[in-house]
């Protein structure tokens, strides 16, 4: 699965601005499934009917990755910015970034003053980032212009995806993880299942603007009257390193997580059980997450119509919302693999029922 999330965690589409994810997985899929589209707000949705009759289940992610927009361009050529989903203003400083401008891709860093001025300043500050500031080498507001950049051009950051660690427990290191690893998931899956007997219908939907309020499954699930459960996949942050707020509850490399509950969602007794009993009769690695700290379309989805069962499977995830975030390779195909497990456990007679 490395080169799906490679592929996907390099394409370039922070909130508002998927363009780029959305035409990958509309061409991805489309000769994969039953029918597809993209609707207005730029979400993937595609139907993939099964040999048997059973339940309509909706699979999601989120397509959208943290990023920023360019606010105002200084007479000096450097770029003000505001962030398009949450970010912390410790890490911004000195990193790299693309700027999506309308005649190509910029590269540029975000400024910072010169360790030789430290003793001027307060080294605990933290700027926040309505103080900092893009520098894509451009000497004046003119030449920023002439750069095809002006105000409401999207940024991302620049990392390149990346595989670390032992052959026989690798992590993936990236921007976008969250949540192009899901999307790379759900791909997997319909590749998986492509000449197999399944019951019902799955819905992939992968969706947009996640990050700003879960929009783009708000806005899609308006016109799935049909569904009658579903399954999210999104990343989520882990608890297994050193800094004292840590609580070791969550790790990485443990198996994928079976949510209980977040902020967005209490997952329905029924569904977490049945996922749970699944992982463990068929052996795959799993941790139940409880973490109030996070939200997924998960939680958009289950108030939707006249509410949808609905659970989430958690990779977990290092330094989210980072240039650098990181996965483990055994989570991911561990979230796949239940996933799978759990549409093959479906027939005629499941019921979620409350």
């Amino acid at each position: 699965m490395y080169n799906l999330v490679k592929q996907l965690s390099q394409l370039h589409g922070p909130c508002g601005y998927e363009q780029n994810v959305t035409y990958f997985i509309r061409d991805y899929v489309q000769e994969k499934v039953t029918e597809s589209c993209v609707d207005a707000l730029g979400n993937v949705i595609a139907r993939k009917k099964g040999t048997k009759p059973g339940p309509v289940t909706l699979l999601t992610a989120h397509m959208d990755e943290v990023g920023f927009i360019v606010k105002k361009i200084e007479e000096n050529g450097l770029l003000r910015f505001e962030k398009l989903g949450g970010h912390d203003d410790r890490i911004l400083l000195a990193q790299p970034v693309k700027v999506l401008g309308s005649k190509g891709e910029c590269d540029g860093v975000i400024g910072t003053i010169s360790v030789h001025y430290l003793k001027y300043d307060d080294p605990k500050k933290v700027r926040a980032h309505s103080e900092l500031y893009i520098d894509i080498g451009a000497s004046s507001k003119q030449e920023v212009m002439d750069m095809g950049v002006e105000v409401g051009t999207p940024v991302t950051w620049a990392t390149e995806t990346k595989v670390i660690g032992k052959a026989n427990n690798q992590k993936i290191v990236g921007k976008a993880l969250d949540d192009r690893a899901g999307c790379a998931v759900l791909l997997a899956v319909l590749d998986e299942i492509q000449d197999k007997d399944f019951a019902g219908e799955i819905v992939f939907l992968f969706t947009v603007q996640e990050e700003v309020g879960l929009r783009g499954a708000q806005t899609a699930l308006s016109g799935l009257t049909d569904i009658d459960l579903a399954i999210a996949v999104d990343t989520t942050a882990v608890s297994d390193t050193p800094e004292e707020t840590m609580d070791q509850s969550l790790r990485i490399g443990a198996g994928t997580g079976i949510k209980v509950m977040d902020f967005s969602l209490i997952v329905q007794k029924t569904i977490k059980d049945r996922l749970k009993t699944i992982a463990q009769e068929e052996e795959i690695p799993y941790q139940l997450e409880v973490f109030p700290g996070i939200g997924t379309d998960g939680g958009a989805v289950a108030l939707s119509n006249k509410g949808i069962p609905t659970g989430v499977l958690s990779i977990p995830s290092r330094y989210a919302h980072s240039p650098v975030e990181v996965i483990s390779v055994a989570d991911l195909v561990a979230t796949k693999d239940l996933l799978i497990a759990f549409l093959f456990h479906l027939d005629e007679g499941t019921s979620f029922a409350f």
